[in-house]
């Protein structure tokens, strides 16, 4: 199947991805992230952290750019809540461990009602074979988000979903959508890691598969800032992305 990365440069281009946004971390890293609902962010859990020191990075360091494009975004958010799924540990020593679990939701501080954004619905995991597409930032596309609507699941293996998609550093967090029949898209999974799979690079990701509802409930009972947030340093950053790793 092609592998074709078509950028969104253009308003006509970018209009029905405008959900779609850079996560700008501490303003030295970024990931991707995806509107669900006007006040909520979907992204991967790694994302939540600093890569050398392994501790959550405070929220006030996080924004959400929605629509980023050349310079300007629809819509810029601050962020007062963030947790990343109860099972994810950023210390794992698993790869798959780490990939199946890599979700986190995002509160913004005030929601994002704008009659050009539109948050996505999400959908149940696709099956093998099925054909999916990812939008995506990446350090060298860092302007303007890329669509990649050619590319298929290529396996399930240890909860995880190995994608076709190529993806690159910056877009951890992208949102892997499903088709219906009218090509409305909805959201089944997060991409995680870059990987090599027969010689051939792949993405992983993580689905969905309910998992949402408990990324909500930990985020209603987080505190003001998340769960322990203030207590915890960020260190210098680097640029958060999709890492090698081989399934």
């Amino acid at each position: 199947m092609a592998q074709g990365l078509f950028s969104l440069n253009s308003n006509q281009d970018g209009r029905k991805w405008e959900a779609v946004g850079r996560l700008e971390i501490s303003g030295q890293a970024f990931c991707t992230g995806a509107l669900i609902a006007p006040e909520l962010v979907l992204t991967a859990a790694h994302c939540l952290f600093d890569p050398v020191e392994g501790t959550r990075v405070p929220v006030e360091e996080i924004q959400f750019l929605a629509g980023w494009r050349n310079g300007r975004a629809a819509a810029y958010r601050r962020v007062r809540k963030a947790v990343p799924l109860p099972e994810y540990d950023f210390a794992a020593s698993s790869n798959t461990t780490r990939v199946r679990n890599d979700l986190a939701l995002i509160e913004l501080q005030h929601p994002i009602r704008n009659t050009t954004i539109d948050p996505f619905e999400t959908d149940i995991r696709p099956n093998q074979g099925a054909r999916v597409g990812v939008v995506s930032y990446a350090h060298d596309r860092s302007e303007a988000p890329s669509l990649q609507e050619l590319c298929q699941v290529m396996a399930q293996q240890d909860g995880m979903l190995v994608l076709s998609c190529a993806v690159d550093f910056g877009a951890s967090g992208s949102p892997v959508f499903s088709f219906d029949a009218e090509g409305t898209p909805r959201i089944v999974s997060v991409v995680s890691a870059k990987a090599q799979a027969n010689g051939q690079p792949v993405s992983l990701a993580a689905p969905l598969n309910g998992l949402l509802d408990t990324l909500i409930i930990e985020l209603e009972n987080a505190g003001e800032k998340g769960v322990g947030l203030s207590t915890m340093a960020a260190g210098s950053r680097r640029e958060t992305g999709a890492k090698f790793i081989k399934p």
